[in-house]
């Protein structure tokens, strides 16, 4: 039993930290800096491009843009929505989606769902449906207990605190299905289940359903949707070739206790709790 599917390559794991160790002890031979060792790493140029390479590495959304144009074009195209629209927030990568019957919905985009930028979110008042879309663009990261992570203790935290609905979550990006994020749901079926989406092939996206209200007050525990609630994730569900017993279905449950706020998340996939904390206090950095 897994929160998500993927899982991280051990392999390309262990050789990022072997290649890093290399970084950190032969970086001096490198380049014409003309420094010896023990001036090249005290004289901060080690540390200070390092850190350029990060900021640059993670700052930069045009890479997640593309894919995520691509993808909602390839669903425009399909039918399964009528349009879609970068919003005027531009900073905050959101998208809006007109879909069917004259509703729309929005699209948060955020990175690893570990990090603190998957809190930044404002549902619009306009909005029939608000969804996070994670993109995880690290392949060396731990997919499993990212998910976890960014569900139970920032996006449940936050949502309860705030009163804040989130009608679900897509964890999915350019890196699924590659060396580096296995995907079990490619592997050794009959039927091809990648995608080519402009230059990317893309396995059937992770989906959790969220439920359709905060849980608070008398209402003490809140069961997620179904994917037919929600227009835009049936959407993507139907247009990448998904299978109802992928879906992840997140539950959250209250209590008050000691002037205190405790939940507990559940999530279940295909009739089977894959995920479940123990009711925790909400603490909010």
């Amino acid at each position: 039993m897994s929160v998500i599917p993927w899982e991280q390559n051990a392999d390309l794991r262990n050789q990022i930290e072997k290649f890093a160790e290399v970084l950190k002890t032969q970086s001096h031979l490198l380049g014409d800096h003309g420094l010896d060792e023990k001036e090249f790493y005290n004289s901060g140029l080690f540390r200070g491009a390092i850190e350029r390479i990060r900021g640059q590495y993670s700052g930069t959304m045009r890479p997640k843009r593309e894919f995520v144009q691509h993808v909602l074009n390839h669903i425009e195209d399909a039918g399964l929505i009528e349009g879609w629209d970068l919003s005027e927030a531009a900073e905050r990568s959101d998208y809006w989606v007109r879909l069917p019957h004259g509703r729309n919905a929005v699209i948060a985009l955020t990175g690893g769902m570990d990090g603190n930028n998957v809190t930044l979110f404002e549902r619009p008042d306009t909005a029939d449906e608000f969804v996070i879309w994670s993109i995880m663009t690290n392949a060396g990261g731990d997919p499993r207990r990212n998910a976890w992570s960014g569900i139970h203790t920032r996006l449940s935290a936050e949502m309860i605190a705030r009163d804040q609905q989130v009608d679900g979550v897509i964890i999915w990006d350019m890196v699924c299905g590659t060396v580096g994020r296995p995907c079990p749901k490619i592997m050794g079926g009959t039927t091809p289940r990648l995608t080519d989406v402009g230059p990317f092939r893309v396995p059937p996206p992770c989906i959790y359903m969220f439920p359709s209200i905060v849980p608070a007050g008398a209402v003490t525990k809140a069961m997620a949707q179904k994917v037919t609630d929600v227009a835009l994730l049936q959407a993507f569900h139907t247009c990448f070739g998904g299978h109802d017993d992928e879906l992840n279905f997140v539950d959250f449950e209250i209590e008050l206790a000691r002037d205190e706020t405790w939940r507990k998340t559940t999530i279940t996939r295909a009739g089977i709790v894959q995920a479940e904390s123990e009711m925790t206090p909400i603490r909010r950095g």
